[in-house]
């Protein structure tokens, strides 16, 4: 058996000997002691509006316990905190609420009674609440999250045709300006037309025309990251969420500018998306491609160059694709999924195994995006790498992720940021899509709307 390490007393012979003892029964006491205990402390609030759903984040110290409900006439959500105190941080959140908040009229912050705290806010429509907290991850401490969803959730098909967003280029300013959605109409072959003078030069080849269609085409673009989650950072502090989210943004209206094809954003401002809810988005709307954009990162700031990833059945290309599918399938921690309606949401869409057939035409796809991507900048890897990301995988559409340059190197980081760049960028995806479809025609899936 074990020694005992129970402290017996020992007879005192000394006045020096009783004085050692009382100090260290001092010492024992003032260790046992419980401290007073501290309220939470809340250290950050964060408001991130879409579209789909506006969400409220406090990010606290500690684990807090949380209750909320509904009240209706007019509709009102109220939320009790407990253990904390009113302070500062959670006054801002009433600034922090924007007047074209689709979901939220304002919020009123106070003390309700000692050490809890009620957020009311005033909605401007019914909603369905989705309260939870999150744990510890990366630069955050303890969060809870208040996201307010719609009842009815808007029709992604119905808004990706009325919405449009259509743009064109106005000559005298060079910004784009809203123009009515273009009628589609069947595409045709390229027809050579004969010169009116005899050519000096040679003519540059003519851009590969797509193919005879009677049907649009259904581009879903993917920005990366967004809201709670800023993928990686520069050295000069820039943002990977605002870096691929400005190019995605070049690359719609670019798109949308080719007779026969449209575009639907994953997200199209500052807010997060789980990744597996990108994938249903771009189902919804019956997607034919699917285009991920983002900007990589790398522990040394010397690692550079753009790169193309499809998705793998049998395991990544390589350690550095595997590492990289690691950290993008991280997002959901870092930008906060609801764990108890996640999984159930997702249930009837991820339960099919993607395809081979879908592997192959993304194969196909990212080689001729990286073609057209090698042209404006270096190449990290010169040919389409594979792993296993989350949100390459719906089992029926063609996807690949971009990976625009390296924001964590100083002079790609540079490039990132450059209008002229993003356009480029912008550019070479288009051309590579186009020239995809050339070679790979859309199958007859739906009319024309």
């Amino acid at each position: 058996m074990p020694r005992s390490t129970e402290i017996r007393p020992q007879p005192v012979k000394s006045k020096s000997r009783r004085t050692i003892l009382k100090a260290g029964g001092v010492l024992f006491v003032s260790v046992v002691t419980p401290l007073p205990a501290c309220a939470s402390q809340i250290l950050a609030v964060r408001v991130w509006p879409s579209e789909d759903y506006t969400r409220v984040t406090l990010e606290n110290d500690s684990d807090l316990k949380v209750t909320h409900f509904v009240v209706k006439d007019p509709e009102r959500l109220v939320v009790d905190i407990e253990g904390i105190d009113l302070n500062n941080t959670l006054k801002d959140l009433v600034a922090k609420i924007q007047p074209n908040d689709p979901y939220i009229r304002q919020v009123r912050v106070g003390q309700n009674r000692p050490s809890v705290v009620r957020l009311v806010f005033d909605l401007k429509d019914e909603i369905k609440p989705q309260v939870f907290t999150l744990a510890p991850v990366g630069q955050y401490k303890y969060r809870f999250v208040i996201d307010l969803y719609p009842v009815t959730p808007p029709d992604p098909i119905a808004a990706l045709i009325q919405k449009g967003d259509w743009f064109k280029e106005d000559p005298a300013t060079g910004k784009t300006i809203p123009v009515p959605a273009p009628e589609p109409a069947p595409l045709a072959e390229a027809k050579p037309q004969a010169p009116s003078a005899p050519e000096k030069a040679p003519r540059a080849a003519p851009e590969e025309a797509l193919p005879q269609m009677n049907r649009m085409i259904t581009i879903a673009l993917d920005p990366g990251h967004g809201g709670e989650d800023p993928g990686a950072t520069g050295a000069r502090g820039n943002r990977e969420k605002d870096v691929v989210l400005s190019i995605a943004k070049r690359l719609k209206r670019k798109i949308e500018q080719q007779p026969n094809m449209r575009v639907m954003l994953t997200r199209d401002a500052d807010f997060f998306v789980p990744l597996g809810m990108r994938v249903v988005k771009a189902r919804k709307v019956q997607a034919d491609l699917f285009v991920s954009i983002h900007a990589d990162a790398f522990v040394q700031p010397t690692a550079r160059g753009s790169s193309v990833f499809a998705l793998s059945e049998k395991g990544a290309s390589s350690t550095a694709a595997r590492w990289l599918a690691n950290k993008e399938n991280s997002a959901d921690l870092i930008g906060g999924v609801n764990i108890k309606t996640h999984d159930r949401q997702l249930a009837s869409v991820l339960l099919d195994l993607s395809t081979t057939a879908q592997i192959n035409d993304s194969m196909r796809l990212g080689a001729a995006v990286l073609k057209e991507i090698g042209g404006i900048n270096r190449l990290h890897k010169g040919a389409v790498e594979q792993a296993g990301f989350a949100v390459l995988k719906a089992p029926d559409i063609p996807s690949i992720l971009i990976e625009t340059a390296f924001i964590s190197n100083p002079e790609e980081e540079a490039k990132l940021t450059d209008d002229h760049y993003q356009d480029q960028m912008a550019d070479a995806i288009l051309t590579g899509i186009r020239k995809y479809f050339a070679k790979n025609p859309p199958l007859a899936k739906n009319k024309l709307t």
